[in-house]
C-alpha cells in the first residue's frame, strides 16, 4: 500500500529510507563471513546466498548438521532465514524459497519428484514467462516433464522465452550444468597437504608448511611469480578450521621467508582435537623481478623487505610505514609515508643521467624545517655563524648555494605563495656537518619594497 495510507491506519508507523546499494554490500559482507562453510558461494539476486558445499559438508558431519550450524549461528545474529540443499543450484533455490520446511533437503535421485508439486516461479523465471505460463495452464514444475518441448515452443511468442524455460528446468534437475562464479575465486597457486593420522602438535603443524611453503615456492617460480599475501588454512578433525595470513612488502618466491612470516603464529593455533588437512595458497601475486644468483657476486644491496614483513607479522600491517618517493623538487615534499605494503611506483626518483645528479643530501631530515639565526659576510653568501637551539656555532667550512625554485603551479591550487631557496651544506668547529637554507632572496625584496626580509632555516644534518 501506499506510504500514506498506511500512516492513516497508524499514524504512529515507524519508517526508513529504502537503501538497496547498502544491502547489497551487506549481503555481500554476509556471504564472506559465511566462507567458513565453502571456500566457492556467492550472492543471489537481492536476498539470497548460494554456497557450494561439494566435499565440504563431511567437515560438519553432514549436510544437515553444516545447515544447522549455519541456521544457528545466523539466529544468533538476529536473522531468520530459509535453507535449502540439492544437487543443483536452481534445486536448491527452489527449496529454499517454496518448501514447506526449513531446512530441506532433497536426495538427487529423488529430486523431480520433489520439485514437481512446486509452483512454476521456483524456476527463477521472469513474470512475463511465469504469466503465460500460468495463462497455459502450466501452474506446476511437474507439468512440464512430459509437455513435448516443440509443443511448448510454438505456445510461446519468442524461441528465447521458450528456451529460457527449458534451460531453467533443465539446470534445477540437473540436466545442464549452470555456470556460477564464485565471490572469492579459488587461487592459482595452492599446495594442499592431507593427513592419514590428525596432527595433534605445533611442531607437526611447522613440517608441514615447511613442506607446503616449497611447494607453493616452486609452483610461483616456475610461473615466475612472487606472492604478496598467503593465508595458510587447517582444518580439524571436528569440523572447524583456522586460517592464518600474512602480507610481504614485496613478491617473494622464497619457502624459509614465508615459513618465517608465519612460524610465530602458529603457536595461536588451538589444535582442538587434531589438524587433517592444511592448505597453503598465494591470494596475490606479483612478477617477481630477476636477479642475478650465480656465477659471479653480485653488488645488489639488501632490500628492507625482509625487516618490513617481520615487523608487519609481530605488529600488523597497518602500524609499519615507509617512505616512498614523489615527484617534487621540495624536500620534504619529495617524500610520502604510505603503507608498507603499498606498491613501489615505477618512478623510483632516482637520477640516471650522471650530469643532473642532485648534490649530496643529508640522510637524517628535520620533519619541518627549524628556524636559525644567521650572521653572513655578504646578504646572499653563506652563513658565517649561526644560532640554533639556543647555541652558537661558527661555520669553518661551506659549501653551495644549491637553488631550489619554488613550484609555482601550487597557487593556482589556491595554496600560499612560496619563495626560492637557497641551500648550503655548512661545517662548524667541531666537525659538525648541517644542510641550512635561506627562504627568500634579498633582491625579490628589494623588488617587492614591501616583502618580508629572507629567513634562514635548519633542514636537517650529515653523520
Amino acid at each position: 500500500m501506499r506510504l500514506a495510507d498506511a500512516r492513516a491506519i497508524c499514524p504512529a508507523l515507524l519508517t526508513e529510507p529504502n537503501a538497496p546499494d547498502k544491502d547489497a554490500a551487506f549481503l555481500e559482507s554476509l556471504a564472506r563471513w559465511a566462507s567458513r562453510y565453502s571456500p566457492s558461494l556467492n550472492v543471489d539476486g537481492t536476498d539470497c546466498l548460494w554456497l557450494d558445499v561439494t566435499g565440504v559438508a563431511h567437515l560438519f558431519g553432514g549436510e544437515s548438521e553444516l545447515l544447522a550450524d549455519l541456521k544457528d549461528r545466523l539466529a544468533r545474529l538476529g536473522f531468520r532465514a530459509r535453507f535449502g540443499c540439492a544437487g543443483t543450484l536452481g534445486g536448491a533455490s527452489a527449496l529454499a524459497h517454496f518448501a514447506r520446511r526449513s531446512p530441506a533437503l532433497a536426495v538427487p535421485d529423488t529430486l523431480p519428484d520433489t520439485l514437481a508439486p512446486f509452483p512454476v516461479e521456483a524456476l527463477r523465471l521472469e513474470p512475463n514467462t511465469v504469466l503465460l505460463l500460468r495463462r497455459l495452464g502450466l501452474k506446476r514444475i511437474g507439468q512440464l516433464y512430459g509437455l513435448p518441448r516443440a509443443s511448448l515452443e510454438r505456445r510461446f511468442h519468442s524461441k528465447d522465452a521458450a528456451e529460457s524455460v527449458l534451460r531453467r528446468l533443465d539446470e534445477a534437475l540437473g540436466r545442464r550444468n549452470e555456470t556460477h562464479a564464485p565471490l572469492l575465486p579459488a587461487p592459482d597457486y595452492v599446495a594442499r597437504l592431507s593427513f592419514a593420522e590428525p596432527l595433534i602438535s605445533h611442531d607437526g603443524v611447522l613440517a608441514g608448511l615447511e613442506r607446503l611453503a616449497a611447494e607453493l615456492c616452486g609452483m610461483l617460480a616456475r610461473a615466475r611469480a612472487g606472492a604478496r599475501r598467503v593465508v595458510l588454512w587447517a582444518a580439524r578433525t571436528d569440523g572447524s578450521s583456522v586460517a592464518l595470513e600474512a602480507g610481504l612488502s614485496a613478491p617473494s618466491a622464497t619457502a624459509a621467508h614465508l615459513v618465517r612470516l608465519l612460524k610465530e603464529k602458529l603457536d595461536t593455533i588451538d589444535m582442538g582435537f587434531g589438524v587433517d588437512l592444511m592448505t597453503f595458497a598465494a591470494l596475490a601475486v606479483d612478477d617477481l623481478s630477476p636477479e642475478q644468483t650465480a656465477l659471479s657476486a653480485t653488488d645488489r644491496k639488501p632490500g628492507p623487505e625482509k625487516l618490513i614483513d617481520a615487523l608487519a607479522s609481530r605488529l600488523g600491517a597497518r602500524t609499519v610505514r615507509r617512505l616512498f618517493p614523489q615527484q617534487s623538487h621540495i624536500p620534504e615534499l619529495a617524500q610520502t609515508a604510505r603503507s608498507a605494503f603499498a606498491k613501489l611506483p615505477a618512478w623510483t626518483g632516482d637520477a640516471r643521467n650522471t650530469s643532473l645528479e642532485k648534490p649530496p643530501r643529508p640522510p637524517l631530515l628535520l620533519a619541518t624545517p627549524e628556524s636559525v639565526t644567521v650572521m653572513a659576510e655578504v646578504p646572499e653568501g653563506p652563513p658565517l655563524r649561526f644560532t640554533w637551539r639556543r647555541v652558537s656555532r661558527r661555520v669553518v667550512k661551506a659549501e653551495g648555494p644549491e637553488r631550489i625554485a619554488p613550484e609555482w603551479w601550487r597557487v593556482l591550487d589556491g595554496s600560499p605563495a612560496q619563495r626560492t631557496r637557497d641551500y648550503y651544506r655548512i661545517e662548524d668547529e667541531d666537525g659538525c656537518r648541517y644542510w641550512v637554507f635561506r627562504e627568500g632572496l634579498y633582491q625579490e625584496r628589494d623588488e617587492a619594497r614591501d616583502g618580508d626580509p629572507p629567513r634562514w632555516f635548519l633542514h636537517g644534518v650529515f653523520p
